[in-house]
């Protein structure tokens, strides 16, 4: 008899928390509440190896997420080969935030370096520090952070402003500009499920909580919520500071500036190892922003960069051999966490191969399903090459030499094209989530009011190494609009290799571009109705090889909901305070021809 799916999903979980229990023996727990300077006792917990191993290194792990009932997970797979290699682990609540005391903040702004009672993030990371190496027995004198996501963030904060034994660190995933491109916004389109969902997870109470939907499609939630400005009123009731945020500060102001880590990213303090993953639904540019940054500081060849087919902390469990249908042929999560992780903190913490050559840049090539090694990124021999929109769907490196001419769509606000197939079960803990960014994308190919271009099968592989952006000459008859660009690899029809992913379209990157920021993101300007203006959407950096026999496909929509908030198609001086008659539908044209040549420039190698 054939195993039922759930059946072996139970088993694997059996076999997971079995291999967590027996890594879980080997340790000695210390509970502590850890003084910081300004009073306030941090709940945090000390898990020593058992035995006689001399003196370790100490690494260490904060999060707003609750850290009571982690640590047996993480010592039997996201620290498995750490655990192997012997540390002692320290897991920390931050302040506000379950056993822990004081008030949580989202993102605690950088203290005031003059005021010595001051307190952030890169304080009570010191504090703990400090307190580390006089409480806990058997210390090198080295410690090493590293964590995911908001995790990521606190190590990538602790790393601005290091305590002197602080000798390595790993942000993963981690947030480095709320408004440009990470959680809340992109490019100042708001990210209205998550970032909905993820307040009142995080806002609600001390720990965390799931928002109670009574619809099972939130994409019907979300519509029949209607405006922003209905939030507050039917919901939050004024109470969450973060949507209070949102609402007071829709433009890039001083208060999302001081929160951005970017302009304080001025030198590489420890040797840090930069992770992201090509389909991380929530922090993409992240990680990649914090390398290029620090790579500009790189003195000493310590800032390194990973980036696999992960999704939001995919390579911390598991094998990481495949993402929803998409089949990745390495176990790429197992390679990470032995290859990667485990001799990248040997190396700085206990000084274990300290003269063997470590690539700056190991890079998953998708379509290929290979690891590249790269000392920089972007690789130095990537060209750029333009694909242009043409009439009639097509997409070519061939320029437009005829007159200008556009294709047109409606949008309509009423009608927004769902950013994946619905039902859009809740974010956390829907089971979409995870996995939506590998989904195939031609639920959307037929709508109306999207407009698709392909170019003809590859005759030869195409390998985006680095940038992808695309300079978009669009109109239209409102006074705001979206324009959201997705770039997709279109399989073959006759796929051998996977026959039951013949034609699939997988998402390459999406991202949006709101037209009242196509020329400040502080100063938002309405735009002039049937005036063509140019467009840049950034999608951010990839490495993947189009498949001969393979299409490359643009398309190019105004919504993407609910991932994206609507916008109004008429300018308001604030979308949040946008009432629900301020919604109207809009005529948009894209616009392709010698004068307004609409392409996507990508950073391509030559096939080997």
């Amino acid at each position: 008899m054939r195993p039922t799916a759930r059946f072996l999903t139970v088993c694997v979980a059996l076999v997971l928390i079995a291999s967590a229990a027996r890594a879980q023996e080997r340790f000695d727990r210390t509970d502590a509440m850890v003084p910081m300077r300004d009073g306030t006792k941090l709940f945090t917990t000390i898990h020593a190896p058992r035995g006689e191993l001399g003196k370790l290194p100490i690494i260490l792990l904060r999060t707003p997420y609750g850290i009571d009932g982690r640590t047996e997970r993480l010592l039997g797979n996201y620290f498995k080969e750490l655990a192997e290699d012997g540390y002692v682990f320290v897991l920390q609540d931050i302040r506000g935030r379950y056993r822990s005391e004081g008030k949580f903040v989202m993102l605690r702004p950088a203290r005031d370096p003059k005021d010595p009672k001051a307190v952030d993030e890169a304080s009570d990371t010191h504090d703990t520090i400090e307190y580390l190496l006089k409480h806990v027995k058997n210390n090198n004198g080295r410690v090493g952070m590293l964590g995911i996501s908001y995790p990521g963030w606190l190590t990538a904060v602790a790393a601005l402003d290091p305590h002197p034994a602080l000798k390595a660190v790993s942000p993963q995933a981690s947030p480095s500009d709320m408004f440009l491109g990470d959680d809340f916004h992109h490019n100042g389109a708001f990210r209205l499920s998550y970032g909905f969902e993820y307040v009142a997870l995080m806002e609600t109470d001390k720990t965390n909580y799931d928002f109670k939907f009574d619809k099972h499609d939130t994409y019907e939630w979300y519509l029949k919520l209607g405006a922003l400005s209905n939030v507050n009123k039917k919901h939050f009731k004024n109470k969450l500071p973060t949507w209070n945020d949102f609402v007071a500060h829709p433009n890039y102001d001083a208060f999302w500036k001081k929160l951005s880590l970017e302009p304080q990213i001025d030198k590489v303090t420890v040797p840090t190892l930069n992770v992201g993953g090509w389909y991380d639904q929530e922090d993409f540019r992240g990680p990649l922003r914090i390398y290029e940054l620090l790579e500009k500081h790189d003195t000493k060849n310590q800032n390194f960069l990973v980036v696999g087919p992960w999704n939001h902390g995919g390579w911390a469990a598991g094998k990481g051999n495949k993402l929803g249908k998409v089949s990745f042929d390495l176990n790429t999560g197992e390679y990470f966490r032995k290859d990667v992780q485990a001799p990248f903190f040997a190396r700085y913490l206990k000084d274990a191969g300290a003269n063997q050559k470590v690539p700056e840049a190991r890079v998953f090539q998708t379509g290929a399903n290979t690891w590249e090694s790269y000392d920089r990124w972007p690789p130095k021999d990537a060209a750029a090459r333009k694909l242009y929109f043409h009439a009639k769907g097509k997409l070519s490196f061939d320029a437009p030499t005829g007159d200008d001419a556009s294709d047109e769509y409606v949008s309509d606000p009423a009608n927004p094209v769902p950013y994946r197939p619905r039902p859009v079960r809740p974010t956390y803990p829907g089971p979409e989530w995870p996995e939506w960014m590998v989904q195939d994308q031609r639920f959307t190919q037929n709508r109306p009011d999207v407009l698709t271009y392909e170019t003809e099968p590859l005759t030869e592989d195409v390998i985006v190494a680095g940038s992808m952006k695309v300079k978009l000459f669009g109109s239209t008859t409102g006074t705001d609009c979206d324009w959201i660009v997705r770039l997709i690899d279109v399989y073959p029809e006759d796929y051998k290799k996977q026959p039951d992913m013949g034609g699939y379209q997988l998402l390459i990157a999406g991202e949006p571009a709101r037209a009242r920021f196509r020329k400040s993101l502080e100063k938002p300007e309405a735009v002039k109705p049937g005036a063509v203006e140019e467009y840049t959407v950034d999608l951010v950096w990839g490495h993947h090889r189009f498949r001969k026999g393979h299409k490359i496909m643009v398309q190019v929509s105004s919504t993407w909901f609910p991932v994206i908030d609507r916008n109004p198609q008429k300018f308001v001086p604030n979308i949040f305070e946008a009432t629900d008659a301020d919604f109207q539908k809009a005529t948009q044209h894209v616009h392709h021809g010698a004068k307004h040549p609409s392409h996507i420039t990508l950073d391509v190698l030559k096939a080997k």
